[in-house]
């Protein structure tokens, strides 16, 4: 036994006194491997009697797994040493450009929501957020447009087949206009707010998409009447299209949540055969508007006699369309890295009234 207590010291100095992984590997190998020294006192206790094996076998054990932890230890020694080094030896020289990477940008609808966040603010207005899966009651019910009313008719809706716990049929919301009700109810008046978000509607060509975004404003107040409706998209328009010539033009309509209901027109002057926004050499239909109807300010539990109020919704692809010169609204959706690379913006353009709201990339 004095001979495995010396090769086993032996073994130790050696692990110990190792300078590289390599040499680490050779000691184990040596003592631990199929043919090492401790492997072969190993194999010795078949041999040996009973009483030999109860009074050796911890010994040989013990001398393995001494063996074992020294080369483990001396290993992580080694490479916490070699990691240091390296760390030590390497520098980063930041005055170098970085390599050049795939650059991504904002998509313009984006860009255009936040623009109209911007605009509105500066404005008094909040934004306002509703749920897209909606159900019948808020979509068209509480708007003036129960189940027989023709209006519904405009509409062509994506249903759910499945209703809600009250028995309401689910669907995807056609407009933001349940946002309205929504708002109305929770918080009451007086009321200054938009509505951004995606609108579902099942149609599709170069204007129309299944899926598209809608902003809506309301405004619920005591005294309103139309001509705040008026001043407030003139201003809106101007500050977004960035020009003091947008005319506005108003004509009688119908939309069964207000009364009376305008379409508004915008004046336009055609430059090299396309339409520009501003001027009057003609007109074009841009959004729908109009003073909130009595029975709709009712179904968000307000009292129509005391509390008065204007609404209107734009489509946020249109405004893009018509503000960066985009001609076909599918493109929107494609998801083509071309057009994004034209028509995206860069992260850090983002729109403040005081720096403009038209800052490209």
């Amino acid at each position: 036994m004095q001979e495995l207590e010396a090769q086993q010291a032996e073994t130790l100095g050696q692990i110990n006194a190792a300078e590289t992984a390599e040499a680490v590997e050779a000691i184990r190998v040596a003592a631990l491997g199929k043919q090492g020294w401790v492997s072969a006192l190993l194999k010795t206790l078949g041999g040996m009697t009973p009483e030999q094996r109860q009074s050796e076998g911890p010994r040989i054990h013990a001398a393995r797994e001494a063996v074992t932890a020294a080369i483990a230890e001396r290993k992580d020694a080694l490479e916490s040493a070699a990691l240091e080094a390296r760390l030590a030896a390497e520098k980063i020289d930041l005055t170098l450009p970085a390599p050049e990477a795939p650059k991504g940008s904002v998509h313009p609808v984006s860009q255009v929501m936040d623009e109209l966040a911007e605009i509105f603010a500066d404005m008094g207005f909040a934004v306002a957020s509703g749920p897209e899966i909606e159900d019948d009651w808020h979509n068209f019910t509480a708007l003036n447009m129960p189940e027989t009313h023709p209006a519904r008719a405009m509409h062509d809706t994506f249903y759910f087949p499945d209703r809600d716990a009250e028995g309401r049929e689910m669907l995807l919301r056609t407009h933001t206009s349940p946002v309205q009700i929504r708002t109305m109810l929770s918080q009451g008046a007086p009321l200054r707010i938009i509505a951004p978000g995606r609108v579902y509607r099942s149609d599709s060509d170069a204007t129309h998409t299944p899926m598209f975004h809608q902003v809506e404003g309301l405004v619920i107040d005591k005294g309103i009447h139309l001509g705040h409706l008026k001043w407030t998209l003139e201003t809106f328009l101007k500050a977004f299209f960035e020009r003091d010539d947008i005319v506005l033009r108003l004509r009688p309509s119908y939309f069964p949540f207000t009364e009376p209901s305008v379409e508004v027109d915008v004046g336009y002057t055609l430059v090299g055969g396309k339409r520009v926004l501003g001027g009057t050499e003609g007109w074009m239909e841009l959004l729908g508007s109009g003073m909130v109807n009595r029975r709709v300010i009712e179904m968000g539990g307000l009292d129509p006699d005391e509390w008065q109020g204007f609404a209107f919704g734009v489509g946020v692809d249109r405004l893009a369309m018509l503000k960066y010169g985009m001609d076909d609204l599918r493109a929107f959706f494609d998801g083509d890295a071309r057009w994004l690379q034209h028509y995206g913006f860069n992260a850090l353009d983002v729109p403040t009234l005081s720096g403009g709201v038209g800052v490209r990339a």
